[in-house]
Order: structure tokens, then sequence, then C-alpha cells
């Protein structure tokens, strides 16, 4: 949840704690920008708890080549690397969110491309593991698709494609809610916000010749203060509060974030999942 581009990638540049605030008015940010704005470094739905659980079940071991679409700042790029995967490669549509990251991960079996996430440039069947978080739930159901194609052209038979995003709660929600959920949060966060229900990102696999493997869910507990200690640690945790507290148009617009979530706790959760590919290509 950085800058979200059509194709799901992401601006480096949003990602700096300051780069927002100068560049626009904190009201007219989009939610991304103002947690960044804040220091925040973990942005994802369910946050490094989730991600963790998503990266056990990928299994990713020294055999593996993986892609992950949209590593931002890498945070779950360095996690994947300390499993020493036998390749990884990073898809950015910004050079200038790649060329930072190949210099702080330079080595022989890591490199960070400029490319889209429906259209990497890489070569079908190059990877077993691809993942992605908190990109496809700010794209419209076309756009989900292409990435899911994507993401299956570059697998060969038993790749496995994880994914942490929002997930719509319960899967029977009526469809007048959702659009409600769906309106008061692209207002509030100032980005587009298409999120699906459990039902719907298993199909989504399904539809692209993949078996969901395993799934896992968690409130949506991003911005409460224990949830952000976790995610951040004590000193992160401590630069937040501090920018919040110094801050009054910065703390106005998270805490209008996190009660939006709060009002719609019931409806709205993170879910990872993760789909292997099934025959042949």
């Amino acid at each position: 949840m950085h800058i979200v581009h059509p194709d799901g990638s992401m601006d480096f540049l949003a990602t700096s704690p300051h780069f927002a605030a100068r560049s626009m008015p904190i009201n007219k940010l989009p939610g991304h920008w103002v947690l960044a704005s804040a220091g925040k470094r973990v942005l994802r739905p369910g946050g490094r708890e989730l991600t963790n659980r998503m990266l056990n079940a990928l299994a990713i071991g020294s055999k593996d080549n993986v892609v992950e679409f949209a590593p931002g700042l890498g945070v779950t790029a360095q996690i994947v690397l300390d499993r020493r995967p036998s390749s990884y490669c990073g898809v950015e549509r910004e050079p200038a969110a790649a060329e930072p990251l190949q210099q702080r991960f330079a080595a022989s079996q890591v490199r960070f491309v400029q490319g889209e996430a429906q259209k990497s440039g890489l070569t079908d069947g190059c990877a077993t593991v691809v993942y992605g978080e908190a990109m496809l739930s700010m794209q419209t159901p076309e756009q989900k698709q292409r990435i899911f194609v994507e993401a299956r052209r570059l697998m060969g038979p038993g790749g496995r494609y994880g994914i942490h995003e929002l997930c719509f709660l319960p899967d029977d929600i009526s469809p007048a809610l959702r659009r409600v959920i769906q309106a008061e949060l692209s207002t509030e966060i100032h980005v587009g916000v298409q999120p699906l229900s459990r039902a719907e990102w298993t199909a989504l696999y399904q539809q692209n010749g993949m078996t969901v493997s395993w799934t896992s869910q968690a409130p949506m507990h991003l911005l409460e203060p224990w949830c952000m200690l976790s995610d951040e640690g004590l000193r992160g945790g401590v630069r937040i509060i501090f920018n919040m507290l110094t801050k009054p148009e910065l703390r106005k617009r998270i805490l209008g974030m996190r009660r939006l979530f709060h009002k719609y706790e019931k409806h709205l959760g993170a879910i990872a999942l993760v789909g292997t590919v099934k025959g042949a290509h």
C-alpha cells in the first residue's frame, strides 16, 4: 500500500516518511502516503504476522526461484532472502524503487527489475514461487485477473502463488453493504479500494488453473497501537506516536482511518492465500 499504479506496482518515493508531506497537504494524501509520512513501514492488512504465515505456507527453500510483485521497501524481501532461495526477483514499475533495492540487496542471486505486475517481462515458467501483498485489493476486477494470469505464466506445474490482501466478511455480505464500505474506504483513504470475499479470492485461483492449498485470515488491526509496536518494533512505534502527537493533521487522518476500520471490523479483514499450479501448463 504505497503509491499504487494501475498495474499494482508502487512508487518508492511514496514510502519516504517526508516525501509525501512535502509534496501534498496531509488532508489530500492517499492513506498509504499518510502512514508512510508517520514513519510506518509495514503496510500489509494483516501485519507482519500474516505475512510470516503466508511465507511459511509458501515453504520457500534453497531450490526455489522466487518472484515478488511490487516489493516496495523490501520488508518482505528481506524475510524471504533470509530463507536463502536459489534466486529472487522483485518486479517494480519505477526505477526509483528498483535501483535502491538492488543496491541494498546486492547479491548474485538477487535482482530487481523494472516491470509491471501484469506484464513483468520475465520468461515463462521462470519461478517456483510468486507472491504479492497489499496490491490486488486496489485493482479493478480486470486488473486482478491480468495479474493472476501473469503470476500463472511465470510458474510451472507445482508452482505456488501467495497473496496477502483485504477481505470482505462474511462471504455472503450483502451487495449494498459492500458498496457502502468500498465507497467509505475509497473516500477516507483517497484510493479506490475493491476487496473480495474469501470465496471470490479462491475463485480467482481456480479460474487460473490453481488450487488453493492454504488460507488464513486476521482482523484488520493494522492501526492498533499494539499491532504497530509488533510490526515496527519499539523504536518504530515510538517514531509513529511522536509524529502523530506533533502533527495534528497527520493524527487526524490516521485516527480517521482507524475509526473506519473499527466501524466495519465485522465486515473487513485481512486474508492470505496460497495456490498451487495444477497439471501441465
